[in-house]
């Protein structure tokens, strides 16, 4: 598939750039609130339009907060109160969730689970704390596929007490559209091959909502680079040629710097990695940087262009030093309650059928209804279903989750994160905090966490259309009673 008329960008072939988080404007509210300090923000959902292909393709019509893409960086510091005042003026009801935060559950911006849905032309005021230094996001949890798939994203970052020793903090969200020969977004957001399938993936690959060609570096600084994937579909894996990406954080939660394995940085969507660069390269030289997850889509994502005049004549190269913990409890596996979730369905994933609020319905039946997958051989359909899982606040948990399918899914737990302990029996070194682990096609994943945040959670794939599809769960965590 490619975009006969744009200029010579075939089917994600091409670069993108951005500059540094300048590109996300910084924003100046806060105000003292008791021991708390509360940053004040707003955000109006609505239509605008936006230079996404470059300058010499029409403006795209998008959905955006504020107006840009991506939505503006919202940037606090760890511990701080977030109060979001949220318009909605697209012409269909929307809602916000803060995604990775673990966060009180009325905040969490689910629709009919948490909230009502905000109407067109009304508001929605958010207040919630940051528990946690790290990069996070926000997004649309109503009609995902389409409202998240036409730019309602945005970065949250959650600034640590202590800074890391960087030159340069800057955030890159990724994301990919699906656009037509005059640079507008396609439609058919609910295809049933996207939704049976891989998801709707793209074939323009932006960064801060721009196609571009090149970042510029100077020899010797040291980046702190934050990546977001908040593509629909895609899978994003980058190899930084010439350079050594070390990482520090997953899903905002520190881990133990370490080289990318192969220098290849792995995110599929709703996932984010915060990764420690120094710029050894010499004056004048580039350096590509290639997304090449998908074997026959190869692609060069930007290149990485030093300026004439160093930052200093050598590169730092020491080993960055680790993040802060963030004060998460720890799961204790020696008493820890155990469940076993299937993830099923799709094309080639020979599902018999799946349990739905009208009881068993065959493959055949399911279809035609626009669902495609089942977890535990349970349907998704919004709050229709009854809690997966009912667990008990405080306890360790450990969930074996199965991909008993063909395709990748990125599955996201909202509330709390989790340790990956495992991967089909095998103990992941290091065992990182994570709010999103991307499954491969029938593999085995081990997490635990210790159930500390009351309410009931969405648990899906992150891949909207199959969310959509029926690859979605409801987990209940009981409060305890308070003495």
């Amino acid at each position: 598939m490619r975009l006969p008329n744009l200029s010579r960008r075939r089917l994600l072939q091409g670069g993108l750039a951005l500059s540094t988080v300048s590109l996300l404007p910084a924003w100046p509210a806060r105000m003292q609130a008791g021991a708390l300090e509360t940053a004040a923000f707003k955000l109006t959902a609505a239509a605008a339009r936006v230079p996404l292909a470059g300058a010499d393709y029409p403006e795209t019509e998008v959905w955006s907060y504020n107006g840009g893409l991506p939505g503006p960086e919202i940037r606090v510091r760890q511990g701080d109160r977030v109060a979001v005042d949220v318009t909605n003026r697209l012409s269909e009801p929307t809602t916000v969730h803060w995604h990775g935060i673990r966060i009180a559950n009325a905040m969490d911006g689910v629709p009919g689970l948490t909230q009502a849905p905000i109407a067109p032309g009304e508001r929605f005021h958010y207040a919630f704390d940051v528990p946690d230094a790290g990069t996070f996001w926000y997004h649309s949890h109503v009609n995902s596929s389409e409202q998240v798939g036409r730019g309602l994203s945005g970065p949250l970052i959650v600034e640590e007490h202590e800074a890391p020793e960087v030159d340069r903090d800057v955030t890159w969200v990724l994301d990919d559209w699906r656009l037509t020969a005059e640079a507008a977004i396609a439609g058919g957001f609910d295809h049933p091959m996207d939704m049976s399938h891989a998801g709707r993936l793209g074939n323009t690959v932006t960064v801060n909502g721009r196609v571009r060609e090149e970042f510029a570096v100077r020899r010797g600084e040291r980046l702190r680079l934050r990546l977001i994937n908040v593509a629909n579909a895609r899978v994003f894996a980058l190899n930084f040629q010439g350079h050594t990406p070390w990482i520090v954080a997953l899903d905002g939660q520190p881990v133990e710097p370490h080289p990318a394995e192969a220098g290849r940085v792995v995110l599929g969507p709703a996932m984010r990695a915060d990764l420690v660069i120094d710029m050894t390269g010499a004056p004048g030289e580039r350096f590509e940087i290639v997304d090449d997850f998908y074997a026959r889509q190869r692609y060069r994502l930007i290149d990485l262009a030093y300026a004439a005049q160093p930052l200093r004549e050598e590169a730092l190269e020491a080993p960055p030093a680790a993040l802060p913990a963030n004060p998460l409890a720890e799961p204790d596996l020696t008493d820890a309650g155990r469940h076993r979730v299937v993830f099923t369905g799709g094309m080639m994933g020979g599902m018999a059928g799946g349990m739905t609020a009208d009881g068993w319905l065959d493959a055949r039946a399911l279809f035609r209804k626009g669902k495609f997958w089942a977890v535990n051989e349970i349907v998704g359909e919004g709050g229709r279903l009854p809690p997966l899982f009912s667990l008990t606040e405080g306890r360790s948990y450990v969930f074996e989750l199965v991909n008993d399918s063909a395709w990748h899914h990125p599955i996201h737990l909202h509330g709390m994160s989790f340790r990956l302990l495992s991967r089909n029996g095998e103990p992941v070194w290091r065992q990182p905090w994570m709010d999103t682990v991307l499954l491969a096609p029938q593999e085995k994943a081990e997490v635990a966490f210790v159930a500390d945040n009351p309410g009931d959670w969405m648990f899906h794939c992150h891949i909207p259309a199959h969310m959509k599809g029926g690859m979605t769960a409801v987990i209940r965590v009981r409060e305890k009673e308070r003495a």
